[in-house]
């Protein structure tokens, strides 16, 4: 072959690609409205997946994958003849506890009742659909665990000439305006104008803005009017239609490519929260576009507000940090003020080293974030009486006060076997993640407590079958509330894990961050301006997504990279680049980049929190009453969702509620009967009922008052 036949074959070759691309986008399409048509058949009391399945030209799996409530009795039985894990793994001890919520915690045969040997342990097996459980026919992802012997030992350090250290130098604010773009209504600093918006291309938005601001600005917050979604029905996912709004070329412009330390160059492709970085092809500016959603949901606040809400944010934050400087996202924000309270004498004056790279991608696979189940019929009534939801105030503010540090030790079975009573109560109380063989009790009748893997990329579901056993990996918090829960306690037997010295790397960020959220609080109550309370209550929202984006900013992600190349220069595409969309012009590519060298990637201060977080979704208790809250704690059959920080019941509990970090908020109520909901979009439009139901009964209540 000669270089003019390879060339020809090239361009053969592109032009099938781009016809593929176009044929998998309209047999997305298709698939999506047959799932939607097949989930819609559920209202008919007597669907069954085994006449759906030949309609749909399906098997009965692939059915019940899209439509789980389908699944037949057949299906939803444990296997018989599963392989006993046991034969597997070494044998490790069984941590058993007595039936008293302060029972303390003992290896097998040291007092209270024994436990059943692992030998004994019953075959590994999932819970029915309806319970979080996979779909029947799916395989659940397989957890990686601790590499044996010194290979495993070495994972046990921290990333030489890598920590978190107080910053050196001042942030540097940038000029910003916030934009509607439904209205063209553009604030500028104490100016209001109105724009000329033709369309919500980027185009048209930096053109109106610059012509608007002709000494230029640096950040668009976008308040309104989602314009990255405007050709949204003409690509079948939405991050296509974002990436779509970002890439398409704008005379005069570039995709910003970075400057100095800035490291966020590039456009970041999000459906809902995109950032288009752009530069100008003079060099002279550099801006981004982004949402302000990412900060929190502006309720239809025109900018004046949103403007005065970030106003009123600074104010509060600069009372804490007189260096306080407002990024463009609450993760980066609420990361960097973190930075500001590392201390620069005393203990950890020299920073808080990061973890090895080997531990990082360990707590990345096994450290779930919040909890997210619908549970179903039948282990909840096909028509509900009602749907109460409880929401936790500013949550994961509750879980700062103690955090890992230093470097953790390895805690094999063999070693937790060993200990006394006394250790293995401290350890497992401790700050650690631990690699555990879970056994549920067989007479248990109430949701799941600890997470599973699920089939899915980060997926996870909670087992509640009685008698199911499975591995996991989960945090203290957790390991705790399945020891100590109020019904019966769980059968955990330790198979490794990581532990850490106690310590308080985030209480003094957090402080910091909740008494500037009481302070806005406490305006959105009392300022007589009804514009300033609502300003002052969008800035609190604020608060709480500096707090729960920078702790999910700890946790530090493996990156993916998103880029442009000029159809011109195709074979200039990274090799290891998923083409993820293109026009005539230009090819849109993203390519993972693993961890970066990331002087603040904690994943063990995210996992803590988050462990905690879940926890207390089933079991919290509110010490100056003396009581007790939480999912755990409501009847069984009465839980339909958790979502978070929100647990749905069927019925409203007397719960207290002070308005501090962590309490039960009673945010929605729905009176029924309700048909239980299926899916999410079901359960989130009950949801919006229920909240509007409540503020409805509440302005009522309060006008007859």
């Amino acid at each position: 072959m000669d270089a003019k036949t390879y060339n020809a074959a090239l361009a053969e070759l592109r032009a099938d690609r781009d016809e593929i691309k176009k044929v998998r986008t309209a047999l997305a399409k298709l698939e999506a409205a047959r799932d939607k048509k097949i989930r819609a058949l559920t209202g008919y009391e007597k669907a069954s997946a085994d006449r759906i399945a030949p309609a749909a030209g399906l098997s009965i799996g692939d059915i019940v994958k899209i439509a789980p409530v389908l699944a037949p009795a057949s299906l939803t039985a444990a296997p018989d003849g599963t392989v006993d894990e046991a034969q597997q793994t070494p044998q490790a001890p069984a941590v058993e506890t007595g039936p008293t919520h302060d029972a303390a915690l003992a290896p097998a045969g040291a007092g209270h009742t024994a436990a059943p040997s692992a030998a004994s342990a019953k075959p590994e097996r999932q819970g029915a659909p309806g319970a979080g459980a996979p779909a029947p026919g799916a395989v659940a992802r397989e957890l990686p665990a601790i590499a044996q012997g010194e290979e495993g030992d070495r994972w046990f350090a921290h990333t030489p000439n890598l920590a978190s250290t107080h910053p050196n130098f001042t942030q540097q604010a940038r000029s910003t305006v916030f934009l509607d773009t439904t209205t063209g209504i553009l604030v500028h600093r104490d100016q209001t104008l109105r724009l000329n918006l033709p369309d919500t291309s980027a185009a048209t938005i930096l053109q109106a803005v610059f012509h608007a601001v002709p000494e230029g600005t640096e950040r668009i917050f976008v308040t309104a009017g989602d314009p990255w979604h405007h050709q949204a029905e003409q690509h079948p996912f939405l991050k296509d239609a974002v990436a779509a709004w970002l890439n398409t070329p704008i005379p005069g412009w570039r995709t910003d490519t970075g400057r100095g330390k800035d490291r966020m160059a590039g456009h970041f492709v999000h459906p809902r929260h995109p950032v288009g970085r752009y530069q100008s092809d003079n060099g002279q500016y550099h801006v981004e576009i982004r949402s302000v959603r990412e900060w929190f949901d502006a309720e239809g606040a025109d900018p004046t507000i949103v403007r005065d809400a970030f106003v009123l944010l600074w104010k509060a934050l600069r009372a804490h940090w007189g260096d306080a400087v407002l990024m463009g996202s609450p993760s980066q924000t609420g990361r960097d003020l973190w930075t500001r309270t590392i201390p620069t004498r005393g203990q950890h004056a020299d920073g808080y080293p990061v973890l090895s790279e080997e531990l990082r991608g360990l707590l990345h696979a096994t450290a779930g974030q919040g909890r997210t189940e619908l549970i179903t019929p039948p282990r909840v009534p096909d028509k509900l009486p009602a749907l109460v939801e409880y929401d936790r105030t500013f949550a994961y503010a509750k879980h700062t006060w103690k955090s890992p540090v230093g470097t953790p030790r390895r805690i094999t079975a063999a070693t937790f076997s060993a200990w006394s009573e006394k250790e293995q109560v401290k350890a497992l109380y401790g700050c650690g993640h631990w690699h555990v063989r879970v056994t549920v009790p067989d007479t248990w009748n109430h949701v799941g407590i600890l997470p599973a893997p699920a089939p899915g990329d980060r997926a996870w579901h909670y087992p509640a079958a009685p008698g199911t056993t499975f591995t996991t990996w989960a945090g203290g918090p957790e390991i705790y509330t399945a020891l100590t829960n109020p019904i019966q306690p769980w059968r955990i037997e330790i198979l490794d894990g990581l532990l850490w010295d106690d310590g308080k790397p985030l209480d003094d960020w957090s402080k910091k961050l909740k008494e500037a959220w009481s302070t806005l609080a406490a305006q959105a109550q009392l300022h007589g301006d009804p514009a300033q309370r609502q300003a002052a209550h969008l800035a609190s929202r604020a608060v709480r997504s500096l707090l729960l984006y920078g702790i999910g900013s700890f946790a530090q992600r493996p990156r993916t990279v998103t880029g442009t190349t000029p159809r011109t220069h195709e074979r200039d595409v990274p090799p290891d680049a998923e083409i993820i969309g293109f026009t005539d012009e230009q090819i849109t590519w993203q390519r993972p980049t693993g961890f970066s060298r990331d002087p603040n990637a904690h994943p063990e201060w995210a996992a803590a929190i988050w462990s905690g977080a879940r926890a207390a979704l089933l079991s919290q208790r509110m010490r100056e009453d003396n009581t007790y809250v939480g999912a755990l704690h409501a009847p069984p059959g009465t839980v339909v969702a958790f979502r978070t920080d929100a647990v749905y019941l069927t019925a409203p509990q007397n719960w207290p509620y002070h308005g501090q970090p962590g309490d039960y908020l009673h945010k929605g109520h729905l009176a029924g009967p309700i048909p239980a909901p299926t899916t999410e979009d079901e359960l989130l439009a009950l949801r919006d009922a229920g909240r509007a139901a409540l503020k409805q009964t509440a302005t009522a209540t309060t006008g007859q008052a």
